[in-house]
């Protein structure tokens, strides 16, 4: 029995089907067969967006289904080819490949890309740094998610058109958008699928969110190729897929590249298990589960691995397609195996179902995407409840629009980061005082009237005091000694430090001895017991007196005015 807790525990898989129930197979067969109508064609579209044949996004969705399904830990969560990893796969392989070179290579380099991210987010889960998936803020997705939108949009336009366009970052490829629209490239035939097709999408996804709009623009469009000879009219078509499935590939790219296809790994590793944790965490609250991140960070990696040994390439978790198949009555990861299943008999015996599929389709589905990726009144809310938070997210937008998909998450984390820097750097201090008809000591910034005692100051300082703010602290608590008259004591309400570094130990040991020259004695209330084991493992109370550290701000009170007979009258005094 241990042995078998062992391999479930390893490969959740197996104990997702050693308890599966009969009951559910109906709901699982039928939520995967409605699942297959989506994953087809945008497996496809977005294997386009990663600028690869579109024949790998079927062999990536049919092994990630398959490698997730064996060690990834939710019951319904999808995963697949994905529209924001779409565009950081194409910046990260296009300048490894030559202009206009061979799709292998594209396939070979993007496959390397799949194992190097399946790699990093296997040892991040086996190590336990769920915490990664964090570097990225709520405001720094916001205005990466919104600036992924906009990129997306305009690169899709030209082939919604029916033409192509050779540019390199967002406003040069609108240039020449706009350039070939005003110069006649459109095809009339492809704008007007183009546009019908996405007009679908909308419009269902809107009105009928229970209809699959993807397939209903599929079905429409391939029937409107036949009735109008669309083909004819220069609409550019998928045309036949390759028959059969690919063999277990390893791939093979020169070692000079491995640097450059490591950093991108890196940035679509991150993307992924933010948005795989953040997505399996509103599914699972949904239905009363918990998450496991390092376990989803396992078996993400596994999905992009097993897609890498198949000419795949990097997926994340699909947050519309996992809607559509709890929906439709998922109970468990028989689910995808169904939907892979699907997909596979269509390779194997079907190359040809989708032949005459236009490719303005395609860029449709790819645009409906992205609009679903921009979250607008997300900005507005920022902006409402916090300007620099907004500040943050157009950076972050600013930077994927601007200098591109990879240098754009690259500054997004650094943002994330920062922000958090900052608040650390300066946090909020401030004085404490009594207020009539409140029991306690309270912030003088929101009530004015405080009252204080002559020759005390209470001193709240609202974070951990380390390296990066304890000169902050020091010039605080200099100048209220400097103040006219100079305080007696100064007392540091230090409930909210949460730590103390030996660079701010080795300032609190200046300070007070600066502060001692001076008659001002340097106290303590309310210090948590961690911080102040540390505060004595620095042997600080060899210069602070251990006397002047109180367990609460009212006994601190009390013994400054037993000292000078000082009160606050008519007041009560809390403990």
């Amino acid at each position: 029995m241990g042995a078998v807790t062992a391999i479930e525990r390893a490969v959740p898989g197996v104990g997702m089907l050693r308890t599966y129930r009969p009951a559910w197979l109906g709901k699982d067969v039928t939520a995967g067969l409605v699942l297959t109508a989506l994953l087809v064609p945008q497996g496809m579209a977005y294997a386009e967006l990663a600028g690869l044949p579109p024949i790998t996004g079927l062999y990536t969705t049919v092994l990630c289904l398959l490698g997730y399904a064996a060690f990834g830990p939710s019951k319904v969560l999808v995963l697949g080819p994905d529209s924001s990893l779409g565009p950081m796969i194409a910046a990260t392989v296009i300048p490894l490949v030559t202009a206009n070179g061979d799709p292998g290579k594209a396939v070979a380099y993007a496959s390397m890309l799949a194992l190097m991210v399946g790699a990093i987010t296997i040892a991040a889960g086996a190590f336990r740094l769920g915490f990664i998936a964090d570097l990225l803020s709520k405001p720094t997705q916001v205005g990466y998610m919104n600036g992924l939108a906009l990129t997306i949009v305009i690169g899709q336009l030209p082939k919604l058109f029916g033409f192509s366009v050779d540019g390199d970052g967002l406003i040069e490829e609108a240039t020449e958008f706009v350039r070939g629209v005003a110069d006649g490239r459109t095809v009339p035939a492809a704008l007007a699928i183009g546009v019908g097709s996405l007009a679908v999408i909308l419009l269902l996804n809107r009105f009928l969110p229970r209809i699959p709009g993807v397939l209903v623009a599929v079905v429409l469009a391939i029937a409107a190729v036949a009735v109008f000879d669309l083909a004819a009219r220069g609409v550019k078509l998928v045309g036949t897929l390759p028959e059969g499935f690919p063999p277990l590939t390893i791939p093979t790219v020169p070692l000079t590249d491995l640097g450059l296809l490591f950093a991108g790994a890196l940035g679509i590793a991150l993307v992924s298990l933010t948005d795989t944790i953040s997505t399996a965490s509103a599914f699972a609250g949904r239905r009363g589960e918990d998450v496991n991140g390092n376990r989803e960070m396992i078996g993400i990696g596994a999905a992009n691995i097993a897609a890498g040994l198949f000419q795949g390439f990097p997926v994340s978790t699909s947050g519309s397609r996992t809607a559509v198949a709890e929906q439709n009555g998922a109970r468990s990861q028989v689910t995808g195996l169904v939907g892979a299943g699907a997909v596979t008999l269509m390779l194997v015996f079907f190359p040809g179902l989708l032949r005459n599929l236009p490719q303005p389709t395609l860029a449709a589905i790819v645009i409906a995407a992205s609009i679903s990726l921009a979250d607008l009144p997300a900005l507005r809310r920022l902006w409402r409840q916090r300007k620099s938070d907004f500040a943050l997210a157009m950076a972050a937008f600013l930077g994927v629009a601007l200098l591109g998909v990879l240098p754009g998450i690259a500054i997004a984390v650094a943002l994330s980061v920062l922000n958090v820097f900052s608040r650390v750097w300066r946090p909020y201090r401030t004085m404490l005082g009594k207020v009539e008809d409140l029991k306690g000591y309270h912030d003088i910034r929101r009530y004015p009237a405080a009252d204080a005692l002559p020759g005390l100051v209470l001193y709240r300082f609202d974070g951990p005091l380390i390296f990066a703010n304890a000169n902050t602290f020091r010039d605080d608590l200099r100048r209220f000694a400097e103040a006219t008259p100079p305080p007696r004591w100064i007392v540091v309400t230090a409930e909210p430090i949460t730590d103390v570094d030996t660079t701010a130990a080795d300032m609190l040991v200046e300070l007070d001895l600066w502060l001692n020259a001076r008659g001002i004695n340097l106290v303590f209330a309310e210090m948590k017991d961690p911080v102040k084991t540390k505060i004595e493992r620095y042997e600080l109370t060899d210069t602070i007196d251990p006397n002047h550290f109180f367990p609460t701000i009212g006994s601190a009170v009390r013994a400054y005015r037993d000292i000078t007979g000082l009160d606050w009258p008519d007041r009560d005094l809390p403990d």
